[in-house]
């Protein structure tokens, strides 16, 4: 019996690995990290043993950092990272050198060599890139302040790993055991490295545009796709052969790129290797965490990796404090960047075979960076769940969210003052009526006050705070609120205890607009309906017909629509008659639709056609309704 390649094994372990993991991880709410994570140690060589060679592994899916790099650097207009040149610079600086002084103190305070406590404080002072990006985009945080101080912070990270690395031998050297460097070695290495980002940037200017304008002259997808990772894997290569980073090369390029004419679709081809390598990275550092330098140190490893989190944590506490960053981002901004890095892993093994400190050390180092990597995302969930609901609650107690506090009298109550609430709220202003607007977002109150909105911090599903908003005597209450069931609880308790209330609802979906019927709301909108009935009535337009006739079209699906909802709401608990009425009410409109069509066109029209549209529309009308007994989608 033949044995299959070695890439279709390892390939369909990884793939089987991660499709298990993360999904479960995600249901548990701990992240697709944590998932990749559990998925590599659980294939390691300490769970399974499945999977030998993690060293080989983890460099290849490096790139995958490699990748993510380049497209950060398209968002990046090089006006933009001109204007981060000093938080870069700046902040990045008194991150790496604040950290590697207290860790270096406390490698002293132990008894270490200098050596060693220099490089591990150095080592350690570097954070995952690959993670905290992730988490950063995951959480739409990469525009807040701290989102902007933490990449500039990895940036800097990134530039330092290079000297860093270059002094490695010139450290073994010294102590005796390796080959020094002359002052032209180090003259000749500077200037390779001058070089080679000069390159990269004069060539970005002068080459790469032209080069893909031809490519993509040649309207095949495809080679687009392979020159778009051509190019990185090319600069990656670059930047390697003159032991560069590859991901600040990927970067660069990623800069250069950002304001050019074909930044959308070098991500939209980059973007899935980029996930795919990511997540094998993460894999790949699940496999390498060594337990058995743990199993025989548990002691050493923990105080190591305490002891760097909690250094690491307090100093860039004190940066964000000291950089002004909001106090209410800094418990994540100091986690993202408490943890080790995988330059970590590159540098104790250069740090090892420079002969610096033996490879016991590197072990142990590697072994807690790696450790930190895994249980960061844990201690983000507990963050999230613990401290930052705690935190929340102390912020609602500053006098920076107005409670209310005071009985009110507006006729309207306004429950949310999102993007729905905010359109309802100024209508009613700019008619003089007075209306109570409440929101339980302190960010939202911020917003609200600076654009000069009254707006009182409080979650409406309390009945005393309705009390206190007026719902006795007030006459309309407006449920505005994103969440779906937070909306059907006010809207219950409103029906409870203030049966006089009229109340205006909106709806996410069918689904909740049935919901929020059950509970005897009558006057229920759903929030994309109109606005999708103002599309299609633009792109009739487009297709010819006269605006009248635009609209009557629009009106006639319109009125359609809301009958047919009501009479599906007795039926929305039994799926299989809900379905059929859906149906058959599809079916009736589209051929109604469709003889009116044809006699139209008997009437005089051009055969139904469209203006400028060459297809038959009362042929087309009759697929349609044929199609449309076919059609179940939940959401229209």
């Amino acid at each position: 019996m033949e044995h299959a390649p070695t890439w279709l094994t390892y390939g369909f372990l990884y793939l089987t690995a991660a499709v298990l993991a993360v999904p479960i991880a995600k249901a548990l709410g701990l992240g697709a990290i944590i998932g990749y994570l559990a998925a590599g140690i659980a294939i390691g060589p300490w769970g399974l043993g499945l999977v030998s060679n993690v060293q080989d592994i983890l460099h290849f899916a490096e790139f995958g950092v490699v990748l993510m790099l380049f497209l950060v650097g398209l968002e990046l207009q090089p006006s933009r990272l001109w204007a981060l040149r000093r938080p870069i610079f700046g902040t990045g600086t008194a991150q790496v050198l604040g950290c590697a002084a207290v860790l270096f103190a406390l490698g002293a305070l132990a008894g270490l060599p200098w050596r060693v406590s220099l490089v591990g404080a150095l080592g350690l002072a570097l954070s995952s890139t690959a993670i905290a990006l992730q988490v950063l985009a995951e959480r739409n945080l990469m525009r807040t302040s701290s989102g902007q101080a933490g990449f500039s912070i990895l940036l800097f990270q990134d530039v330092a790993a290079i000297p860093i690395l270059a002094m490695l031998p010139v450290l073994g050297a010294a102590a005796g055991e390796g080959a020094g460097h002359t002052p032209a070695d180090v003259a000749l290495e500077a200037l390779k490295i001058v070089g080679v980002i000069a390159a990269i940037i004069l060539g970005g200017r002068l080459l790469l545009r032209p080069v893909l304008r031809w490519i993509a002259k040649s309207n095949t997808p495809e080679i687009f796709t392979a020159a778009a990772l051509l190019l990185v894997v090319g600069i990656a290569y670059l930047m390697v052969l003159v032991g560069l980073s590859m991901a600040l090369g990927a970067f660069l390029a990623g800069v250069l790129l950002a304001d050019s004419e074909y930044r959308r679709e070098l991500e939209a081809d980059i973007e899935p290797f980029k996930g795919l390598l990511l997540g094998l990275f993460f894999i790949a550092v699940g496999m390498s965490i060594d337990f058995g330098v743990i199993l025989r140190s548990p002691g050493l490893m923990a105080a190591i990796l305490v002891g760097f989190l909690a250094a690491k944590a307090v100093v860039i506490y004190a940066l964000a404090k000291v950089v002004d960053i909001p106090y209410q981002e800094r418990p994540v901004f100091t986690l993202l960047l408490a943890q080790g890095g995988e330059f970590a892993f590159v540098v104790f093994q250069a740090a090892a075979g420079a002969s610096v400190f033996p490879a016991e050390t590197a072990s142990l180092l590697i072994g807690a960076v790696a450790l930190s990597m895994l249980i960061s995302p844990l201690l983000l969930v507990l963050l999230d769940r613990v401290l930052l609901r705690r935190y929340a609650q102390l912020k609602t107690a500053k006098p920076q969210a107005e409670e209310i506090s005071e009985p009110q009298e507006a006729p309207i109550i306004i429950a949310g003052f999102g993007r729905y609430g905010q359109i309802v709220s100024r209508v009613l202003l700019a008619q003089g009526i007075s209306t109570t607007v409440l929101d339980h977002s302190v960010d939202m109150l911020e917003v609200a006050r600076t654009f000069g909105y009254r707006v009182f911090y409080g979650d409406a599903t309390r009945l005393d705070l309705l009390r206190i908003a007026g719902a006795e005597h007030a006459r309309i209450l407006v449920v505005a609120v994103d969440d779906a069931e937070q909306s059907l609880q006010i809207a219950k308790l409103a029906r409870e205890h203030f049966p006089h209330l009229q109340i205006v609802a909106r709806a996410r979906d069918v689904t909740h607009w049935n919901k929020l019927r059950d509970l005897g709301v009558t006057l229920v909108q759903r929030e994309l309906f109109e606005s999708s009935l103002q599309s299609a009535h633009t792109v009739l337009e487009l297709m010819g017909l006269p605006p009248a006739q635009a609209t009557a079209i629009t009106q006639r699906f319109r009125t359609h629509n809301i009958a047919l909802a009501d009479r599906m709401y007795p039926h929305h608990k039994d799926r299989a008659k809900f379905i059929a009425v859906a149906r058959e009410g599809r079916n009736q409109f589209a051929e109604q639709m469709a003889r009116e069509r044809q006699e139209s066109a008997a009437l005089g029209a051009v055969e139904g056609q469209y203006p400028g549209y060459g297809g038959v529309a009362d042929g087309e009308g009759a697929d349609q309704a044929a199609s449309a007994r076919d059609l179940d989608k939940k959401g229209s």
